[in-house]
This record gives structure tokens, C-alpha cells and sequence, in this order.
């Protein structure tokens, strides 16, 4: 029933930036840490970065300084801008997020995933 759809995964030159979006809907109670993860071929999924509902962030050392995760609760979608991108961060990009769908049951979601590619 609660479904995340994420957008505005393409393709960059190095240096380039891109703003990816993820919006949840359906019964949603409320959101607690929404995540962006990302897989490049050949290699598990990482974390990149994730955020609280209060708004504190948290990133992994490579991407950190270049990329910024946010959100609009009101809207109920989540943010990753990405600055300075390096062919490095190629991959599939998911949105993850622990959605509350009555008061007492949480859940976590994954989005379809969302292409990047960096060229050089």
C-alpha cells in the first residue's frame, strides 16, 4: 500500500550535478529515517547518506562535502543533491525508508531504484 517512487537518475558529465527525488504515498502514519543507497555493478549496496525525521544527516566519508541529503515532510519526499560527480558514482541509486503505517507497525520500503551515470 505505501509506495516510494524515485526520479531524476540520468546521465552526467564528471562535474556535473544531479538532484534525485523520492516521494512516498499511500497510508502513511508517519516517516521516521529516510536513506539513499546505491549499487554499482559488481559490488553490494552501500549507503550513502540518511536523514531523521528531525532533520539530522549522516553520510559516508567518499561522498561526504558533495553530496546533501534533505526532505519535505510535508510533501514526504527525501533529497539527494550530488555536486562535483565522479564517474566513481555510477549506479543504482534506491530510496530506503522506515514508514510507520498505523501507530504501532513500522515498516521499511525500497524504491524501484534510479540510474546514474557519471561520464568522463
Amino acid at each position: 500500500q505505501v509506495q516510494l517512487v524515485e526520479s531524476g537518475g540520468g546521465l552526467v558529465q564528471a562535474g556535473g550535478s544531479l538532484r534525485l527525488s523520492c516521494a512516498a504515498s499511500g497510508s502513511i502514519y508517519s516517516i521516521n529515517v529516510m536513506r539513499w543507497y546505491r549499487q554499482a555493478p559488481g559490488k553490494q549496496r552501500e549507503l550513502v547518506a540518511a536523514i531523521t525525521s528531525g532533520g539530522s544527516t549522516n553520510y559516508i566519508d567518499y561522498v561526504k562535502g558533495r553530496i546533501t541529503i534533505s526532505r519535505d515532510n510535508a510533501q514526504n519526499t527525501v533529497y539527494l543533491q550530488m555536486n562535483s560527480l565522479k564517474p566513481e558514482d555510477t549506479a543504482v541509486y534506491y530510496c530506503n525508508a522506515g514508514i510507520r503505517v498505523s501507530a504501532n507497525y513500522e515498516y521499511e520500503y525500497w524504491g524501484q531504484g534510479t540510474q546514474v551515470t557519471v561520464s568522463s
